[in-house]
Protein backbone atom coordinates (compact mmCIF):
# COMPACT_ATOMS: atom_id res chain seq x y z
CA UNK A 1 0.00 0.00 0.00
CA UNK A 2 1.21 3.51 -0.82
CA UNK A 3 1.71 5.88 2.10
CA UNK A 4 1.28 9.34 1.67
CA UNK A 5 -0.14 12.54 3.63
CA UNK A 6 -3.38 11.67 5.86
CA UNK A 7 -5.13 14.64 6.93
CA UNK A 8 -8.31 14.39 9.02
CA UNK A 9 -10.43 16.93 11.25
CA UNK A 10 -11.50 13.55 13.89
CA UNK A 11 -8.61 13.08 16.14
CA UNK A 12 -7.57 9.59 16.73
CA UNK A 13 -8.57 6.96 18.85
CA UNK A 14 -6.59 5.27 20.89
CA UNK A 15 -8.22 3.28 23.30
CA UNK A 16 -11.21 3.54 26.48
CA UNK A 17 -10.85 4.25 29.87
CA UNK A 18 -13.97 3.72 32.36
CA UNK A 19 -16.12 3.89 28.99
CA UNK A 20 -14.53 7.36 28.15
CA UNK A 21 -12.37 7.74 24.57
CA UNK A 22 -8.90 8.23 24.83
CA UNK A 23 -7.56 10.31 21.93
CA UNK A 24 -3.80 11.42 21.09
CA UNK A 25 -4.92 14.86 21.32
CA UNK A 26 -5.92 13.82 24.73
CA UNK A 27 -2.67 12.59 25.82
CA UNK A 28 -0.31 15.31 24.46
CA UNK A 29 -3.15 17.82 26.54
CA UNK A 30 -2.91 15.35 29.46
CA UNK A 31 1.45 16.19 28.56
CA UNK A 32 1.09 19.49 28.40
CA UNK A 33 -0.61 20.02 32.15
CA UNK A 34 2.20 17.42 33.45
CA UNK A 35 4.49 19.77 32.50
CA UNK A 36 3.42 22.96 33.27
CA UNK A 37 2.69 21.16 37.15
CA UNK A 38 6.31 20.56 36.86
CA UNK A 39 7.68 23.72 36.06
CA UNK A 40 5.45 25.84 38.44
CA UNK A 41 6.49 22.94 41.39
CA UNK A 42 10.43 23.31 39.88
CA UNK A 43 10.16 27.27 40.13
CA UNK A 44 8.07 27.44 43.41
CA UNK A 45 10.85 25.51 44.82
CA UNK A 46 13.23 27.63 43.58
CA UNK A 47 11.95 31.12 44.17
CA UNK A 48 14.38 32.93 47.11
CA UNK A 49 14.20 36.01 49.08
CA UNK A 50 16.96 37.34 47.39
CA UNK A 51 16.41 36.80 43.37
CA UNK A 52 18.96 36.07 40.93
CA UNK A 53 18.70 37.30 37.32
CA UNK A 54 16.08 34.77 36.34
CA UNK A 55 13.93 34.83 39.11
CA UNK A 56 14.00 38.69 38.80
CA UNK A 57 13.06 38.72 34.93
CA UNK A 58 10.12 36.14 35.80
CA UNK A 59 8.70 38.45 38.37
CA UNK A 60 9.39 41.20 36.17
CA UNK A 61 7.16 39.60 33.32
CA UNK A 62 4.53 38.47 35.95
CA UNK A 63 4.59 42.01 37.15
CA UNK A 64 4.17 43.66 33.75
CA UNK A 65 1.23 41.33 32.78
CA UNK A 66 -0.25 42.00 36.08
CA UNK A 67 -0.35 45.77 35.63
CA UNK A 68 -1.36 45.47 32.18
CA UNK A 69 -4.04 43.66 33.37
CA UNK A 70 -4.69 46.51 36.50
CA UNK A 71 -4.60 49.09 33.74
CA UNK A 72 -7.12 47.47 31.66
CA UNK A 73 -9.83 46.52 33.94
CA UNK A 74 -9.13 50.21 36.14
CA UNK A 75 -9.49 47.69 39.06
CA UNK A 76 -6.58 45.82 40.85
CA UNK A 77 -8.58 43.53 42.80
CA UNK A 78 -10.30 43.01 39.43
CA UNK A 79 -7.34 42.12 37.81
CA UNK A 80 -5.51 40.02 40.52
CA UNK A 81 -8.89 37.57 40.85
CA UNK A 82 -8.88 36.98 37.27
CA UNK A 83 -4.86 37.01 36.33
CA UNK A 84 -4.51 33.11 37.07
CA UNK A 85 -7.32 32.49 34.65
CA UNK A 86 -5.83 34.57 31.89
CA UNK A 87 -2.08 33.41 32.53
CA UNK A 88 -3.48 29.68 32.57
CA UNK A 89 -5.43 30.20 29.11
CA UNK A 90 -2.23 31.77 27.40
CA UNK A 91 0.61 29.36 29.01
CA UNK A 92 -1.64 25.72 28.34
CA UNK A 93 -2.41 27.49 24.68
CA UNK A 94 1.59 28.10 24.04
CA UNK A 95 2.82 25.19 26.04
CA UNK A 96 0.24 22.77 23.62
CA UNK A 97 1.47 24.52 20.57
CA UNK A 98 5.19 24.76 21.30
CA UNK A 99 4.89 20.41 22.59
CA UNK A 100 2.94 20.00 18.76
CA UNK A 101 6.01 20.76 17.03
CA UNK A 102 8.47 18.43 18.87
CA UNK A 103 9.37 15.51 16.51
CA UNK A 104 7.81 12.76 18.24
CA UNK A 105 4.39 14.30 17.95
CA UNK A 106 2.94 12.64 15.42
CA UNK A 107 5.27 10.31 13.91
CA UNK A 108 5.60 8.32 17.01
CA UNK A 109 2.24 5.87 16.44
CA UNK A 110 0.92 2.63 18.82
CA UNK A 111 -1.04 -0.04 17.17
CA UNK A 112 -4.68 -0.34 18.03
CA UNK A 113 -7.77 -2.52 17.02
CA UNK A 114 -8.32 0.37 13.96
CA UNK A 115 -5.25 0.22 13.43
CA UNK A 116 -1.62 2.28 13.97
CA UNK A 117 -2.64 5.76 14.92
CA UNK A 118 -0.45 8.83 16.62
CA UNK A 119 0.58 7.98 20.09
CA UNK A 120 0.73 12.14 20.35
CA UNK A 121 -0.91 15.05 18.36
CA UNK A 122 -1.20 18.62 17.81
CA UNK A 123 -3.43 19.41 21.07
CA UNK A 124 -5.35 22.35 19.07
CA UNK A 125 -6.14 20.67 15.82
CA UNK A 126 -9.04 18.70 17.89
CA UNK A 127 -12.13 21.36 17.85
CA UNK A 128 -12.91 19.90 20.98
CA UNK A 129 -10.52 21.58 22.89
CA UNK A 130 -10.15 25.12 21.40
CA UNK A 131 -14.11 24.79 21.87
CA UNK A 132 -13.61 23.77 25.89
CA UNK A 133 -11.23 26.76 26.18
CA UNK A 134 -13.58 28.71 25.03
CA UNK A 135 -16.75 27.87 27.24
CA UNK A 136 -14.13 28.24 29.98
CA UNK A 137 -13.43 31.64 28.77
CA UNK A 138 -17.29 32.09 27.98
CA UNK A 139 -18.44 31.19 31.43
CA UNK A 140 -15.59 33.31 33.17
CA UNK A 141 -16.61 36.47 31.51
CA UNK A 142 -20.32 36.05 32.23
CA UNK A 143 -20.00 35.61 35.98
CA UNK A 144 -17.32 38.49 35.69
CA UNK A 145 -20.27 40.92 34.45
CA UNK A 146 -23.08 39.70 36.75
CA UNK A 147 -20.10 39.39 39.76
CA UNK A 148 -19.26 42.99 39.41
CA UNK A 149 -22.70 44.44 38.15
CA UNK A 150 -25.41 42.43 39.20
CA UNK A 151 -27.42 39.94 37.70
CA UNK A 152 -30.26 42.43 36.76
CA UNK A 153 -27.74 45.11 35.65
CA UNK A 154 -25.78 42.85 33.26
CA UNK A 155 -29.24 41.31 32.03
CA UNK A 156 -30.32 44.34 30.93
CA UNK A 157 -27.57 44.80 28.91
CA UNK A 158 -29.32 41.93 26.62
CA UNK A 159 -32.98 42.83 27.33
CA UNK A 160 -33.99 46.26 27.13
CA UNK A 161 -37.62 47.05 26.54
CA UNK A 162 -37.44 50.95 27.32
CA UNK A 163 -37.10 51.20 22.99
CA UNK A 164 -37.26 49.91 19.83
CA UNK A 165 -33.24 50.69 19.33
CA UNK A 166 -32.79 50.03 23.23
CA UNK A 167 -34.45 45.97 22.42
CA UNK A 168 -32.68 45.72 18.54
CA UNK A 169 -28.99 46.66 20.37
CA UNK A 170 -29.83 44.35 23.42
CA UNK A 171 -30.27 41.08 20.97
CA UNK A 172 -27.62 41.96 18.91
CA UNK A 173 -25.41 42.17 22.15
CA UNK A 174 -26.59 39.06 23.36
CA UNK A 175 -26.23 37.22 19.56
CA UNK A 176 -22.54 38.73 19.36
CA UNK A 177 -21.83 37.24 23.03
CA UNK A 178 -22.84 33.84 22.33
CA UNK A 179 -20.71 33.73 19.15
CA UNK A 180 -18.00 34.72 20.84
CA UNK A 181 -17.72 30.80 21.36
CA UNK A 182 -17.44 30.04 17.98
CA UNK A 183 -15.11 33.01 17.21
CA UNK A 184 -12.97 32.06 20.03
CA UNK A 185 -12.99 28.57 19.07
CA UNK A 186 -12.41 28.50 15.34
CA UNK A 187 -9.16 31.09 15.64
CA UNK A 188 -7.53 28.87 17.32
CA UNK A 189 -8.48 25.68 15.71
CA UNK A 190 -7.98 27.31 12.15
CA UNK A 191 -4.46 28.71 12.71
CA UNK A 192 -3.09 25.33 14.63
CA UNK A 193 -4.80 22.87 12.24
CA UNK A 194 -3.28 25.08 8.86
CA UNK A 195 -0.09 25.30 10.21
CA UNK A 196 -0.32 21.55 10.93
CA UNK A 197 -0.96 20.60 7.26
CA UNK A 198 1.53 23.30 5.62
CA UNK A 199 4.28 21.24 8.03
CA UNK A 200 2.94 18.23 6.90
CA UNK A 201 2.99 19.52 2.83
CA UNK A 202 6.18 20.63 3.48
CA UNK A 203 7.66 17.68 4.92
CA UNK A 204 6.40 15.46 1.86
CA UNK A 205 7.40 17.67 -1.05
CA UNK A 206 10.55 19.24 0.48
CA UNK A 207 11.75 17.10 3.50
CA UNK A 208 15.00 18.59 3.70
CA UNK A 209 14.68 22.97 2.98
CA UNK A 210 10.89 24.06 3.52
CA UNK A 211 9.67 22.51 6.83
CA UNK A 212 12.64 24.74 8.74
CA UNK A 213 11.58 28.32 7.94
CA UNK A 214 7.88 26.78 8.31
CA UNK A 215 8.91 25.77 11.94
CA UNK A 216 10.03 29.03 13.00
CA UNK A 217 6.94 30.61 11.41
CA UNK A 218 4.79 27.91 13.63
CA UNK A 219 6.62 28.99 16.69
CA UNK A 220 5.62 32.25 16.34
CA UNK A 221 2.22 31.56 15.24
CA UNK A 222 2.12 29.45 18.64
CA UNK A 223 3.01 32.60 20.84
CA UNK A 224 0.78 34.64 18.63
CA UNK A 225 -2.66 32.56 19.17
CA UNK A 226 -1.81 31.54 22.52
CA UNK A 227 -1.93 35.91 23.54
CA UNK A 228 -4.67 36.20 21.42
CA UNK A 229 -6.64 33.96 22.86
CA UNK A 230 -5.45 35.31 26.18
CA UNK A 231 -6.03 39.20 25.28
CA UNK A 232 -9.55 38.65 23.99
CA UNK A 233 -10.75 36.91 27.58
CA UNK A 234 -8.90 39.77 28.93
CA UNK A 235 -10.74 42.32 26.83
CA UNK A 236 -14.41 40.73 27.04
CA UNK A 237 -14.10 40.92 30.35
CA UNK A 238 -13.16 44.12 30.67
CA UNK A 239 -16.71 44.57 28.37
CA UNK A 240 -18.48 42.42 30.73
CA UNK A 241 -17.93 44.49 33.48
CA UNK A 242 -18.51 48.18 32.17
CA UNK A 243 -21.93 49.76 32.59
CA UNK A 244 -24.30 50.04 29.50
CA UNK A 245 -24.14 53.71 29.76
CA UNK A 246 -20.52 53.56 29.57
CA UNK A 247 -19.73 50.93 26.62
Amino acid sequence: MESGIHISLSPSHIGDLWGLPITSTLLTSWLVVALLLAAAFVIGRSLVLVPGKGQVALEGMVGGILGYMEETLDDKALARKYFPLVMTIFLFILCANLVSLLPFVGPLEVNTSHGPVPLFYSVNTDFNIPLALAIIAFIAIEFAGITVLGALKYAHKFVNFKSVIGFIVGIIELISEVARLLTFSFRLFGNIFAGKVLILLALAFMPYLLPVPLLVYEVFVAVIQAAVFALLTLFFIKIAVTPLAEH
